[in-house]
Parts: structure tokens; sequence; C-alpha cells
């Protein structure tokens, strides 16, 4: 399927159909699209023809949290809204997917590329409006096709979408590079009813590339700052996922996670960060780092909407070698497990040597604990030391071997208009192009995995077991069935550092890496914040345990409400 007649009842969303007209809003989106350097940019008489021509208002009758924080950020009642506000706005006819999307677009602009310039979106989908003009007349004439339907989303610019965007990973090396066909999870979306609002940026090559890389940092997108304040780092590498959900650019986003790519820039930006168990969602058509842990992932604003968007991505993928696995695990509606009450009865493990006495955010995390206790959890605390303190360098070798072989495998997929082939013609590309790639940080990890042997490597080998041994069977398993557990519990990360494009990252502390060497799912809520910067909690567990994680999420953020709109600050003072 390509393009076609857009008809209601047969919607393909990768394009305008035959007889289809661009508007104005769609010449500006594909104004944004074509700009793509440093990200997306626009000339004084589009942006001003834009604005004079899409609809005043939008989201009426919807509130908005924060409306005085900015100027900009009053142009869009509703940022803080939910998927069920939204929907219920449509099905009362207040809203259209149609008006959403200009909605989000116009806040796209005022906040991303002007105002405090996030710099959180790579490109835009110059059919982002056909498709929802689509989507609205389906509704008249057939219904809502579930709560996804209409909904403006966007994806990181490591997921293929099989129309006029391109997938880069942030790296100029694959400038111009249009996917044939939607990842897997992408497709997902659109079957939904999503609408596909565009890319966002991330850590170039998902932060695989330099020892002492800035998240947040891409060649092709530039740096992504922070929402609660623009001098401060967004954490990665689904950086921009993150800072687009926290600003209201979207009603939800799909990141990536590796090992806290998801649930850590979640923290650090203050919404709720899903990484399932590896498997559950197909990884078809997403950028590879590690076949034994990459998987996308939804991020939100609220627990709810994270289940909303989890029960539109699953499914059977057989191109996906781990996906088969989930047959019979995984649900089309998560949001059935959902319980204010979710906590009471609920049995908690706190790893407590995660918990560092001298952490900034370690005040608003002793209020999490206390209010689990309140909310009726049981907790049980374990001071380690844990089984998978022993896995040393194997995490990492793991990533390098799977990183050459995966990355070959995609690029090598890829059609002849793209300047890159193989892990070693990345490499050769950044160094010829330096000034633009590597003027802050280097590309040693790349380095590393080149010199690494083929799959078949008992070095790879003995790493991979060590990892599933130690995180698994006599980590998260082993620990879960001493002690009777229905989750472990670890800081997510946060307050945010600076961003310092000389040293690097610091690190925000957080517990991912268990549940991440594992495969199996983590889940970040807001916690708190510290002097306005977000903090968050995880609540991670056994494989295929998303309904009792978001049962004890839900219950969670029902008990505490400590998600705070941003405020676009330029600094903290």
């Amino acid at each position: 399927m390509r393009f076609g007649t857009v008809r209601p009842d047969v919607l393909d969303q990768r394009g305008p159909g035959i007889g289809e007209t661009f508007t104005t809003e769609d010449l500006f989106v594909s104004e944004i699209s074509r700009t793509r350097d440093s990200g997306y940019s626009l000339g004084k008489m589009k942006r001003r023809e834009f604005l004079q021509t899409t609809i005043a208002g939008g989201f009426a009758g919807i509130q908005i949290a924060n409306a005085q924080a900015t100027p900009a950020a009053g142009s869009l009642r509703g940022a803080e809204a939910s998927i069920d506000d939204l929907q219920t706005a449509q099905s009362s006819g207040k809203e259209t997917a149609v008006s959403l999307t200009r909605s989000f677009l116009r806040r796209i602009e005022e906040l991303d590329r002007r105002g405090p310039a996030l710099r959180s979106v790579i490109e835009l989908n110059p059919d982002a409006l056909t498709i929802a003009r689509a989507l609205d007349a389906e509704r008249k004439l057939k219904g809502a096709r579930g709560p996804l339907h209409g909904m403006p989303v966007l994806v990181k610019d490591n997921l293929d979408t099989g129309d006029r965007m391109l997938t880069t990973a942030g790296s100029l090396a694959l400038d111009g590079s249009r996917a044939s066909e939607d990842a897997f999870v992408v497709r997902r979306l659109r079957d939904a009813g999503a609408v596909i609002l565009g890319k966002t940026n991330l850590s170039e090559w998902a932060n695989f590339r330099g020892s002492r890389s800035t998240s947040g940092w891409s060649a092709r997108g530039g740096q992504t700052h922070h929402p609660y304040a623009l001098d401060r780092n967004p954490s990665g590498s689904s950086s921009g996922s993150a800072v687009a959900v926290a600003a209201g650019l979207c009603v939800g986003a799909i990141g990536t996670e590796t090992d806290g790519s998801i649930v850590s820039p979640a923290a650090v930006c203050g919404v709720v960060g899903l990484k399932p168990t590896v498997g559950l969602l197909s990884r078809t058509g997403i950028i590879p780092i590690s076949q034994s842990q990459d998987t996308p992932g939804p991020m939100t604003r609220t627990v709810r909407d994270a289940a909303h968007m989890l029960g539109a991505l699953t499914g059977i993928d057989p191109r996906d070698p781990a996906s088969p696995a989930s047959e019979g695990r995984f649900e089309k509606d998560y949001s059935r497990f959902l319980d204010p009450d979710g906590l009471r009865g609920a049995r908690l493990g706190v790893l407590r040597s995660f918990f560092s006495s001298n952490s900034p955010g370690n005040r608003p995390l002793r209020a999490a604990l206390e209010a689990l206790k309140t909310g009726g959890a049981e907790l049980v605390e374990l001071h380690g030391p844990y089984a998978w303190d022993g896995l040393g360098d194997a995490e990492y070798e793991v990533m390098l071997f799977e990183f050459k072989a995966g990355l070959n495998a995609y690029l090598g997929s890829l059609g002849p208009s793209v300047a890159v082939h193989s892990l070693a013609e990345v490499i050769a590309f950044n160094e010829r192009n330096r000034p633009r790639e590597l003027i802050h940080f280097g590309q040693e990890h790349l380095e590393r995995a080149e010199a690494k042997g083929p799959l078949t490597d008992p070095k790879y080998l003995d790493a991979l077991a060590k990892c599933r041994r130690l995180a698994r069977t006599e980590g998260i398993d082993a620990l879960m069935d001493q002690h009777r557990l229905d989750a472990l519990v670890a800081p997510a990360g946060g307050p945010a550092g600076k961003t310092d494009w000389v040293l690097g990252d610091r690190g925000v502390g957080g517990g991912s890496s268990p549940a991440a060497v594992a495969g199996y799912p983590n889940i970040t809520v807001p916690a708190g914040d510290v002097r306005g910067l977000p903090v968050g909690i995880s609540f991670f567990g056994r494989a295929y345990s998303e309904p009792v994680l978001l049962r004890i999420a839900y219950g969670f953020e029902r008990a505490t409400r400590a998600r705070i709109a941003p405020r676009f600050l330029p600094t903290l003072g």
C-alpha cells in the first residue's frame, strides 16, 4: 500500500490520496519538513501565512494547566489534556482530529521552533492534516476505531515511517533515507487511528556513539532543551519524545530503550515512560542497538494514556524473532487493569542501594515511598548486594557485538540513495564530516563495535549468558520469588543536570539496568520535584508483568498527583 485515493472506509495514512489538495497548513508542514540540516526552520512569510490562516483557539472548553507560565503556552488550551479528555471532546463535536492536529502544529511552532526553542521535533509530517481529515470522515461514518482515533502522536527518529519523512537516528549519514514501509509499531499506531505528527529528535544513534556524549544532541536535529529549565539536559536517548510530551506538543510519543533511554528522559522531564518486556512490541523497522535489550515503548503524561498506547502497539510480528514469545501474553486493552486503589495489598521490594543518601532527589523519593505505604503497599527493604552487581562489562560487550550485527543488517537493506550501508561506512562518513558530526564528542562506541566479530563468537555468547543469568534467573526472578514480591522499586532518575558540550552527560541516578539487561518491563512515574526539576520513580518486575506494573503505577499516580507542568524557564536562577 502506497498512495491511493483516501476513503474513510479504507484509510492509508501514508500520504495524500489522488485528488487531494494541499491547504496552507499542509504547505506549512511541508516547508518545515524540507529544511533538515539543523532541525526544521521556517521562512518569515511561511510562518506568518500559517498563523493567519489557521483557526484561532483550539481545544475549546478544555482546561489548561499552568497557562500563565509563558505567553506561548497559552496558545493550546488542553496541553495537559488526556486521551480520554480529547476523545470526549471529539465525540461531543467540540474538537475534531483536524482541529487537534492544527492546535498541536501551532504549539510546536510556538514552543519548539520559536519561544523557548525546545528542538524536540526533528521533522513534521507533511501529510498530517490530510490524515486527520480522513479520520474525521471515518468517525462520522463508522465511529471511532478506539481510544487513539484522531490522536496526534510523535515517534522517535529511529523508527521507519513509510511516508515522506526521513529515518536517520539523528545522523547526517542517513540524511535522505526514506523507508519503504512503516515500522511494525508505527503501522499499529496508524491502524489504531493515530495521526503521526512527525519525528522527535534523539541522542544521535540512540546515544551509542561516543563515550562523552551529550544527551538530546544530534547532528541533524541540534540540541533538545529541557522544558522545565532550558539550560538543563533532558537525558536520553528518547530526549525529544520526553520533551515533546512534557511540553504538550503531542498526546503521546514513542521512544525506544536499550538501557534507560525511555525511563530516564521520562523521569527527568516529568512524564510517564513504559519500557515493555522485550518482544511484547515488535522491533521490526527500528534502527537497532541490541537485539537482546531493544524495545519501543510509550511516553505519555499519565499512566492511563500509557496503557491506551501500549494496547494499540501490541501484536505478533513474525519478522521479529522475539515477538512470537508474546503470543497469549499481551493485551489489547491494558486500561482495564488500572485501579485507583492499586497499591493496596501490593508487596514491593525497595532496592535501597539505588537510593543514594546524598542525592538531591532524595527528599521527594522518601515522600514517594511513604505514599506507597499510605496507599496500602507493603514495602520490603532489599539492601543488596544484588546478583546483577556482578555484570561488570558483560552488558556493554553484548551491545558492541549486537550493534555491529544489527546495524549492518539494517543499513544493508537500504537503497542506493543512502550514503552508508555498513557500520564501517558510518565511521568513515563521520570522519569526513568531522566539523558537523564530531564537533562535540567522538565515536568510540562505533569504533569498538566495528572491531567485534560475529554473533557466534564465544566472547559474545558467554557475555549474553552471563547477562541473562545475573539479571533474570539469579536477579529479578530470584528476588521476587524469595520475597514474594509483586514488583521492585528504584529511583528512575533526576533532577536534571546542565547540558555540557565539553564534559558530556552527568549521571542523574536511576535503576534502569536490571530490567534492561533482563529484558523485563519497567515503568517510571513522576514522583515529585527538586526546585521545579522533576524526579521519577520506577516499578519493574517479571517478564510480561505489564498489567501488574500499570496497576501499581496508576495507584501511585492517583495517590500523589506529583506531575507539574513545565514553565520553560531559561534557568533555575
